[in-house]
């Protein structure tokens, strides 16, 4: 790797930084914030708005990459963060602070995707698996030093320099990306899909409030279903369709449909496994979130073993092997109780990470190959969209079952309900890793006799 995508590789690590940072920071703030600006009841839209504009900017985002070249809208996005998190950082009360949160969501919807849709265009495979790790890990690390930092700035400064502090970073990688990212993009003009646009995006809205609001999920079910049946008519008639239909494959419709159920894996082990090692055995939150480190750094250790084993088995036997190993990690999580130890938590959860990041590596890069560049943007910002809707459907199921448990056992119960439901869940996936492709492993065979042939 050259020192021009080094240089690359480290300014996307700190956008993505500030936008996986804030996420762990402001929930450590919450407290402070809530005594400063009294508005304890509508906390919940400090993380609600900033998930709901991410989710709808994301294939926006995507589309415009494609049109108008990755690095103007990477950086653009980067501004909009900056100026959210400077709003956030003035704000006064809790409704400036709320809609300033959504100015953030926006900026944050181009770093979830365009960041992914950079490495798919300058990096080989056996490169991208190093670099898709190490972006991966930085979420485990901002998980970690989120409350610490956070804690540093509330008590030595105030609450608003956790916003703050995300503008020099930001500039710092947005001049990396101007300097370092070089693209020709032809100059023409394009036909917006305005009306395709609005109507997505007001299905992604209605879609997200209603499991959100945990009101009305049926309701906004039935609304959503309408709206995409009219996009749907919609795209069928644009030029330039905001998503066009040739990215669902059937291949990618099964990359997409395990994406969904590994991301409701994700978010499950992440909102639960703290619940669990706080109420259940005792710990402090530092320690509870230190235990995830393992999974963080498993995560990112699999990545430099991708790069050899990909091309050469192909990702329908990797995804299947790593997701017989996420399976293991999901059997052991059920075994635990009131008086499991610190240590099996640790190993649980390295076993997981292992299994994660074997899986959702593999999975992007088969997203990014497979498209050319004029859609990849596209298909990422759809995959990324998928993975969103996961984590927010998921948290909803997830805490409609522990809190029947709770209410009919404890919580320990409800705890372990959840566990068995992820064990549910990796079978389905290891199921669904027999029908996968194999075009990576087809494609270094091509490429290998065409070596033969010339030597």
């Amino acid at each position: 790797m050259d020192s021009r995508k080094q240089k690359i590789v480290i300014a996307l690590m700190v956008a993505m930084f500030l936008a996986a940072f804030e996420g762990t920071v402001v929930a450590t703030a919450i407290p402070t914030i809530v005594k400063d600006l009294n508005g304890f009841e509508l906390v919940s839209w400090i993380f609600s708005l900033y998930l709901l504009t991410s989710a709808v900017s994301t294939p926006i985002y995507g589309k415009l990459s494609d049109l108008y070249g990755r690095k103007n809208m990477l950086c653009f996005g980067i501004g909009v963060f900056l100026l959210g998190s400077l709003a956030c950082g003035l704000s006064q009360n809790m409704f400036q602070l709320i809609v300033s949160r959504a100015v953030q969501g926006l900026g944050a919807g181009a770093i979830f995707t365009v960041t992914f849709t950079i490495i798919g265009d300058i990096f080989t495979v056996g490169e991208r698996t190093k670099v898709q790790g190490w972006l991966s890990t930085v979420w485990g690390i901002a998980s970690l030093a989120g409350p610490f930092l956070g804690g540093f700035l509330i008590d030595n400064f105030s609450w608003h320099w956790i916003f703050f502090i995300n503008i020099p970073f930001g500039i710092i990688s947005i001049t990396i990306i101007q300097n370092n990212l070089a693209e020709n993009i032809e100059k023409k003009k394009h036909k917006i899909d305005y009306a395709g646009t609005v109507v997505l995006s007001g299905a992604i809205v209605v879609l997200l409030y209603g499991i959100l609001s945990g009101e009305g999920n049926l309701l906004s079910v039935v609304i959503a279903s309408m709206l995409l049946s009219l996009f749907y008519a919609i795209e069928k008639r644009a030029e330039e369709p905001i998503v066009p239909f040739e990215i669902f494959s059937k291949e990618m419709n099964i990359v997409n449909g395990m994406s969904f159920l590994v991301s409701m894996m994700i978010i499950a082990i992440t909102v639960y496994m703290p619940i669990y090692m706080q109420n259940i055995l005792g710990f402090n939150a530092t320690i509870s979130g230190l235990a995830m480190a393992p999974m963080s750094f498993a995560w990112l250790s699999i990545s430099f073993f991708l790069a050899k084993v990909l091309p050469k088995y192909g990702e329908r036997a990797v995804i299947g092997f790593f997701t017989v190993i996420l399976l293991l990690g999901c059997i052991l999580l059920s075994t635990l109780g009131t008086g499991s130890y610190l240590v099996q938590i640790l190993i649980y959860a390295a076993v997981l990470g292992f299994g994660f990041g074997g899986i959702y590596n593999t999975l992007t890069i088969m997203v990014q190959e497979s498209v050319g560049y004029d859609k990849r943007g596209t298909a990422i910002a759809f995959n990324s969209l998928i993975r969103t809707l996961a984590q927010t459907i998921g948290v909803s199921i997830f805490g409609s079952i522990l809190n029947t448990s709770i209410g009919t056992s404890s919580l320990n119960s409800g705890l372990h309900t959840v566990f068995i439901l992820l064990v549910v869940i990796g079978v389905v996936c290891t199921g669904i890793s027999f029908v996968l492709p194999d075009g990576l492993k087809e494609e270094a065979e091509i490429n290998k006799g065409k070596l033969d042939c010339n030597s």
